[in-house]
């Protein structure tokens, strides 16, 4: 993906997160900091909340916004080949903010604070 289409899709992606922020749900920093305790809670095994199907889609899709490589090339369609990584970084970053949420909320009930267990 070339430069300019990686920036389009990314403030798509900021554009798309800003607003599925609520009040009263978590900030996007404290979202940030959550990614690598879930997947560490769900490597570990304690976190089912995050299926291994849709682990490998956030995966995928990381690499596909990464890649230079595209399904749709801008030179041939060059409306649709930005759509495709734009709709990609959309949907990852939706999809994330959806998770990290849910993760968060699994954290308190569980009684964990910063990946411990509160005893």
């Amino acid at each position: 993906m070339r430069k300019s289409n990686r920036a389009a899709a990314g403030a798509a992606a900021w554009q798309a997160v800003q607003h599925s922020n609520r009040p009263g749900t978590p900030g996007v920093g404290e979202r940030v900091a959550a990614l690598p305790r879930m997947l560490g809670s769900r490597l570990r095994g304690r976190y089912d909340g995050l299926t291994v199907p849709r682990l490998l889609m956030f995966l995928l899709a990381v690499a596909y916004v990464a890649s230079p490589i595209d399904l749709v090339p801008e030179l041939f369609v060059p409306l649709l080949g930005l759509a495709d990584d734009v709709g990609v970084a959309v949907w990852l970053a939706t999809s994330l903010m959806g998770e990290t949420e849910r993760f968060l909320h699994w954290e308190q009930r569980e009684g964990h604070v910063q990946g411990r267990v509160v005893g």
